[in-house]
């Protein structure tokens, strides 16, 4: 019995099936997305369902469908680390709003010290989720195993490069095209008359940073450029800065720098600062990303964009897609059945630089695949 002047009692799936004039086996399919329900019929459910302000019980609804409705997202980094880098926010973005346009919840996870991992593994094999969102990977990662190991769809961000990775069925992963863009920032180098070009790259067990490095070396034309013109920057600010200073101790008469994320390139940028060298006079500089640390340089910073947000709402939508294949009409216009790779590139004020690129077909929709999402260039006043 209601207390007085307390909520009344809570709806049942009985009383919207009375209030509806069907069945309580109707209102169940209709509530948990089942088929077989003509059109007229589920949408009298669906007005009974609004009129008593129904909310389906979540512990019994995952009995019937054998789903959670949440989707882990685990981030191989630590939490100061993703929070303190706007490439994760970005991508979190784009996960976050399309799993909540699908009305599936969002758990996130890190992995703060190597003890992490069992834990991580636990929860995934309860079945607390119905699939999984990884990024940041590094090589000898265990998480893609333990994914395997339990039987859980997984979506990854990047190109896997784990052990393994290369077993059909392949993976399902979303990334950007790393190695052409790395190309153009140092062709744009080249073309503005630099001719000792150095690299700051990320980790080198993660794919990202391998393909801007070989993309490097593509664009200079030689597999083995001075080794003295290579730092690992490890995509934070202070390790750009650190790199930085290495490079211009071993190589004080360098005149570029491609730096492989924006945070990495204002590290550089405090440096050459601090060294009297001026950006672009003495030292150009081409960072990868265009996110908000582009913005906050000085001198603004010439970049190559990747929709780092777009790239995280593509994730988000291959994996729903693999929990749900009914979601597969209409994805072909979506880009998720076709690999992007775009080409070119913008000025900072948008007009074009170069032809946009091209789409490959794709495979249509009965089929699943990994997405690459174009690169561009993006000419401000660093280089």
């Amino acid at each position: 019995m209601a207390e007085p002047n307390g909520p009344g009692p809570r709806p049942t799936l009985e009383a919207v099936a009375a209030l509806a004039g069907v069945s309580r086996a109707t209102v169940s399919r209709v509530v948990n997305g089942g088929a077989g329900v003509r059109a007229a019929v589920r949408e009298r459910v669906r007005e009974a369902v609004t009129a008593l302000g129904y909310v389906p019980n979540s512990a019994a609804r995952s009995l019937v469908t054998r789903r959670t409705g949440a989707v882990a997202v685990v981030i191989a980094e630590p939490e100061a680390r993703v929070f303190s880098d706007p490439f994760f926010g970005r991508q979190l973005r784009g996960i976050s709003r399309e799993l909540a346009a699908a009305d599936t919840q969002l758990l996130l996870m890190f992995v703060e010290q190597r003890a992490d991992y069992d834990r991580i593994g636990r929860y995934l094999s309860a079945g607390h989720v119905d699939g999984a969102l990884m990024f940041s990977l590094h090589r000898d990662d265990p998480l893609p195993a333990m994914a395997e190991r339990a039987g859980l769809p997984t979506v990854y961000g990047g190109r896997p490069g784990w052990a393994g990775a290369d077993r059909a069925p392949r993976p399902l992963y979303v990334d950007t095209d790393n190695r052409g863009g790395a190309r153009q920032a140092v062709h744009h180098l080249l073309g503005r008359g630099c001719r000792r070009i150095a690299v700051i790259t990320g980790p080198l067990d993660q794919t990202s940073a391998v393909d801007r490095l070989d993309g490097y070396r593509d664009a200079l034309g030689t597999p083995e450029p001075d080794p003295r013109l290579i730092a690992d920057g490890g995509f934070t600010a202070q390790g750009g800065e650190r790199a930085m200073a290495e490079l211009l101790d071993a190589v004080p008469d360098l005149d570029a720098v491609f730096v492989c994320s924006d945070l990495m390139a204002n590290g550089a940028l405090r440096t050459l600062r601090a060294r009297g060298r001026r950006v672009p006079d003495d030292v150009a500089v081409v960072g990868y990303d265009d996110l908000e640390p582009a913005a906050w340089a000085d001198p603004p910073l010439t970049t190559v964009r990747q929709d780092v947000e777009e790239m995280g709402r593509l994730m988000a939508r291959l994996l729903l897609r693999v929990l749900d294949p009914r979601r597969s009409e209409g994805a072909a216009a979506d880009g998720v059945d076709r690999a992007d790779r775009a080409g070119g590139a913008d000025r900072a004020d948008g007009t074009d630089r170069a032809p946009g690129g091209e789409h490959a077909p794709g495979a249509g929709p009965a089929e699943l695949a990994p997405v690459i999402t174009g690169a561009r260039l993006v000419v401000r006043e660093s280089a």
